[in-house]
């Protein structure tokens, strides 16, 4: 014989009840015993009557005429007008018990725990009663049997404990003498000795099913519920969470105990004690497998870990003093003192010196677990043998459980690595003798983040997913974007990545989508539905996603978001940058945004600082790394300068390229960066930091091309009437180069601690002397590169291969 549990949105309405019968028609021949749990809502109204029949609110018998009608229509809509008559009765009949009973507690103003028990339990026979007569209008041998009549408890209302040996006495009788096909039987529900109806508490209808299928030593068990089985991760949490085909009693059992809702602890005891099988099915998908839960699970050696799963709004308290280390009794003492308040104890950890104990329990029980603790230690606490407890709010606890952890080495190491990488701090960890669950406490707003990291460690091959928040989307971000976009496909097929863009600013407006931004109308919708951009409202909805794998990525040239980078480090939170300011800034700034890389694991991006996408800072830091030392440095370092120099010819004015370069992008939004040198002598001074050397911006030698005047412009258009003014001073610079058959290159020097920049006049034998376009050049003397120095070569300038750089290093962080 089988037990068949249908329940919660099941029967919502005549849809979901012919959806049953449709499913029981299809069974094999033999015996079954059907356990049906009421339509949560309903079970709602009702909890709902009795608070308002208590409150003096003479409006309960409203909702007592809803869910009459309620019932009405179903009755009308699966039935036959003849079939109709006796069902409407029995209904209106149930109904009137009810409003009666309603009458009562608004008489004496007072809703007992044994009244809403009654009240609750008119939702589980009416939902049983006509699935019963459904069945039997199909034809089918079918009796309805009230369970109060076979489960008998304690008079414990709400919850009550079940007297095994009088139920299974009076269910066995029962089959033996009952031969009907199909037996339906109201969950949730039983009865005291004196025929009192009680609850069974929180998946009472479950526990009903594993109740009966125990006694009768059923072959199955299984329950019908709205999901296709209990699966690796709460689903509205974790989007990528998948059915498990297969778990064990004991891991079903920890990840219910840890928030997993599918099954409670109390269903699965009653099926593991005789090994019946439970099979968790969807009514809404019954072709889906499920999942079975049964002893012989099949694992799989190679995957350890069966689910995640996990418990919100959790406080942890400690007990902590010297007068605890050797003395017998303290353990005792405190659980024994929250046992008598009847709170329950989620987490318990240990410190080796016996120094502490930590406990965790839900924060609705802070008050009462502080009252009984202190009182229960108070004079060791006044006598200061023991510290005061100690409340910490705002955790939650993650549990990772699987049968197989205990024969794979390296199940925790991955699981807090995979934490630590995405800066999500645990404050504390539990892990039982069985190593079958490895718990952690962690902060409650990390919960999300938490799940989603681990289910990713443990379960998702590839694509990874990155998420990432840009600021600056003017030619570089414009053109990262449609890179980013037209690469989706190959990153995930081929490097398994999925990247999102989540948050996107301008200087005016920020928009973000917790779903990824569409990367084909991202303009529109930062201009419609963009608010107004401010930097610090922009770092607060990064900290609010809290996702994990984020990179915060800088397209600006803006000292005011440079300055931020720190706090996005600190919480984790990759830099990718082309704004040159931060690493050019003080250098004990420098330092301390690459310590902070460093300490927190979150990767400091800035290869197109120099070069744009040419590999100039990674081959350094590549040679370095190897044990290479660096004896000379010289550089073109401005795509845009060169440009400039190498367009400079014939009849053309030296103005006339500056434009020209900064029409397509090459310069510096404010030409004058470009022009000064400063632009290079940032970028020297970064190479010489990577090099080890901690040289300040100051410490540069500079020797500027630039009239005084043009110097100290007052803006970009006072520059270009100057630079219009001293045209024939260009001309004769060019000119003097020209005469000697040689070019004019501005050149970033390194050597023995010393930097310096200026425009220099280069022979045909230098290799700067060919450089065409914007393209730059790095000359890496070194130990090992001493008769010809290493040479790295390309474009070194325009919006396009700075966003290909930034691309790059996006690609690089997810390493």
């Amino acid at each position: 014989m089988q037990v068949l549990k249908f329940g919660g949105s099941s029967v919502a309405h005549s849809d979901a009840i012919k959806r049953i019968c449709s499913l029981l028609e299809k069974k094999p021949k033999g015996r079954y015993a059907i356990v049906v749990s009421a339509l949560e809502n309903i079970t709602d109204q009702l909890i709902q009557c009795g608070k308002l029949a208590s409150e003096r609110k003479n409006i309960y018998k409203n909702i007592l005429e809803e869910i009459e009608i309620r019932h009405l229509n179903i009755i009308r809509e699966l039935f036959p007008i003849t079939y109709q008559s006796h069902l409407i009765t029995w209904i209106k009949k149930n109904i009137n018990d009810l409003e009666n009973l309603c009458d009562g507690i608004f008489q004496v103003e007072e809703l007992s725990k044994r009244s809403l028990d009654k009240i609750m339990s008119f939702g589980e026979l009416s939902s049983s009663f006509l699935i019963a007569e459904k069945l039997k209008q199909f034809g089918l041998d079918t009796i309805c049997k009230d369970s109060r009549d076979l489960i008998i408890t304690d008079s414990q209302f709400g919850c009550a404990q079940v007297d095994f040996i009088t139920s299974n006495h009076h269910i066995i009788q029962f089959f033996r003498e009952k031969t009907s096909e199909y037996i339906v039987l109201p969950g949730f529900i039983g009865s005291t000795l004196e025929n009192e109806t009680t609850t069974l508490g929180r998946g009472g209808s479950d526990y009903t099913a594993s109740i009966l299928a125990s006694s009768i030593s059923a072959s199955l068990l299984e329950i019908w519920t709205d999901v296709s089985g209990m699966m690796t991760a709460n689903p509205k949490i974790v989007n990528q969470a998948f059915p498990i085909k297969e778990i064990s009693y004991e891991e079903a059992m920890e990840l219910s105990h840890f928030g997993a809702k599918v099954i409670y602890p109390p269903t699965i005891h009653p099926a593991m004690k005789k090994h019946i099988p439970i099979q968790i099915k969807n009514t809404f998908s019954p072709i889906d497998p499920g999942t079975l839960i049964y002893i012989n699970k099949n694992t799989n050696i190679s995957q350890p870990v069966t689910g995640i799963s996990g418990i919100q709004n959790m406080a942890l308290l400690t007990l902590e003093g010297s007068g605890m280390v050797g003395i017998p009794g303290y353990s005792k003492r405190l659980f024994e003192a929250l046992s008598r308040e009847k709170i329950n104890v989620i987490f318990i950890t240990q410190s080796s010196s016996e120094h502490s104990i930590t406990t965790g329990i839900h924060e609705t029980d802070i008050i009462k677990a502080k009252t009984v603790i202190n009182s229960e230690f108070s004079q060791e606490i006044h006598q200061r043998r023991l510290d005061p407890l100690r409340i910490e709010k705002n955790l939650c606890i993650i549990a990772v459980v699987g049968d197989k952890m205990k024969n794979l080495h390296g199940t925790s190491g991955k699981m807090f690595s995979a934490l630590g990488r995405n800066s999500i701090n645990v404050r504390a960890i539990a892990q039982g003798s069985t190593e079958k669950n490895i718990s952690a406490v962690i902060r409650k707003t990390d919960f999300k983040k938490a799940l989603n990291t681990l289910h990713e460690a443990f379960f998702e091959s590839p694509p990874k997913q990155i998420n990432l928040f840009i600021c600056g989307v003017g030619k570089v971000g414009s053109k990262l974007m449609e890179q980013i976009d037209q690469q989706q496909n190959y990153l995930l097929e081929e490097l398994k990545l999925q990247v999102r863009v989540i948050g996107l600013a301008n200087s005016k407006k920020m928009y973000f989508n917790d779903h990824g931004i569409n990367l084909s109308d991202w303009e529109e919708n930062i201009n419609q539905k963009g608010i107004h951009m401010n930097i610090y409202f922009f770092m607060e909805k990064v900290w609010k996603f809290n996702l994990r794998n984020s990179l915060f990525v800088d397209n600006t040239a803006s000292k005011e978001m440079a300055m931020t980078y720190e706090k996005f480090l600190k919480n984790g939170i990759g830099v990718i940058t082309c704004n040159k300011i931060a690493c050019s800034s003080d250098y004990d700034h420098y330092k301390r945004l690459k310590t902070l890389s460093r300490h927190f694991k979150a990767p400091f991006l800035f290869e197109t600082n120099v070069g744009a996408s040419l590999p100039v800072i990674s081959t350094l830091n590549d040679l370095i790394n190897s044990g290479d030392k660096i004896n000379k440095i010289e550089a073109v370092l401005s795509g845009s300068l060169n440009f400039i120099f190498n367009h400079f010819v014939g009849k053309k004015y030296f103005l006339e390229v500056v434009k020209e370069a900064q029409l397509k992008g090459y310069t510096e939004p404010d030409p004058r960066i470009d022009l000064s040198g400063l632009d290079v002598m940032r970028k020297i001074l970064i190479l010489a930091r990577e090099c080890g050397c901690p040289l300040e911006l100051s410490d540069i030698h500079q020797k500027s091309f630039l009239p005084e005047t043009c110097l100290n412009s007052s803006s970009i258009e006072d520059l270009y009437q100057k630079l219009h003014q001293y045209r024939d001073y260009f001309f004769k610079i060019r000119n003097e180069a020209e005469k000697y058959k040689k070019r004019l290159r501005f050149i970033a020097r390194y050597e023995n601690g010393i930097a310096s920049v200026g425009l220099e006049s280069v022979k045909q034998i230098h290799p700067f002397f060919q450089l065409e376009g914007k393209d730059n050049m790095v000359l890496y003397n070194t130990y090992r590169y001493a008769e010809q120095p290493l040479i790295i070569k390309g474009a070194g300038a325009g919006a396009e291969v700075t966003a290909s750089g930034v691309f790059s290093d996006i690609i690089k962080a997810t390493k």
